[in-house]
């Protein structure tokens, strides 16, 4: 009987592919994590240390260095670290070396509300804690707070946030009462009415025209209020 050697060739590298991969699984499954890795993409001010992560996992966890992979829970991880406040999300994974990474995006605040209770408002228009590591540079939220005021803030912050001049210009914004608006500049020394937030592109528009207007006339120093509740004009009381 003729023996056929090229199935018997391909029999060998198909147990010996088998055996590889079974030996390189279990290898992998019971390798131990040397190192752990936080990583913080986005934004470059910290609202969460890589300590504070680290003793967030350990309370929650336990150490994970030293533990067999196929010990440890990367879902679990993940949720354990989008516990913290701070943490709008996070990615956990293996790296080829054996270290556990974490890759976490942080909450953005734009607005910081100064009253009986202090937060910020976050790029989704959430409440975020203040951060003990550290303080951001954004509009300072004063006045009548309350759901619809902060909803409404938080309309206008977005509108400010896309538009460079703005974002760079204005430090507050102060509830008179709800659909009822001022923002203060970080130069100039009136206050601007906004009204409500209807309209806000055209209320913009409005005072752009003024402002650069009044820096060619040298007179914005002669302003105490400049208002933009009217259709379609801007009007200014003196000091």
């Amino acid at each position: 009987m003729r023996v056929n050697w090229n199935y018997i060739k391909l029999s060998v590298l198909i147990l010996a592919i088998v055996g590889l991969y079974g030996f390189a699984d279990y290898r992998g499954k019971n390798r131990k994590i040397d190192d752990i890795q936080i990583k913080f993409l986005g934004e470059s001010d910290l609202y969460i240390t890589e300590d504070a992560v680290n003793k967030l996992l350990i309370q929650n966890y336990g150490s994970v260095k030293n533990r067999k992979k196929e010990q440890v829970v990367l879902n679990t991880i993940e949720e354990i670290i989008e516990s913290n406040p701070m943490v709008k999300n996070a990615q956990v994974y293996f790296s080829i070396e054996g270290k556990l990474i974490s890759e976490i995006v942080q909450r953005n605040p734009i607005g910081r509300i100064e009253g009986v209770n202090r937060f910020y408002l976050d790029d989704e228009g959430k409440h975020m804690p203040l951060s003990r590591y550290h303080s951001a540079r954004v509009p300072i939220i004063t006045g009548k707070i309350t759901g619809k005021s902060l909803e409404d803030a938080y309309v206008i912050l977005d509108y400010i946030n896309r538009d460079d001049f703005l974002r760079k210009n204005v430090i507050g914004i102060h509830i008179k009462d709800e659909g009822n608006y001022q923002l203060k500049l970080r130069v100039e020394d009136f206050v601007v009415n906004l009204g409500d937030v209807e309209n806000l592109d055209e209320k913009f528009k409005n005072f752009m025209a003024f402002y650069l207007k009044a820096t060619r006339d040298k007179t914005l120093g002669k302003y105490a209020v400049v208002s933009l509740e009217f259709d379609n004009q801007v009007v200014c009381t003196k000091i």
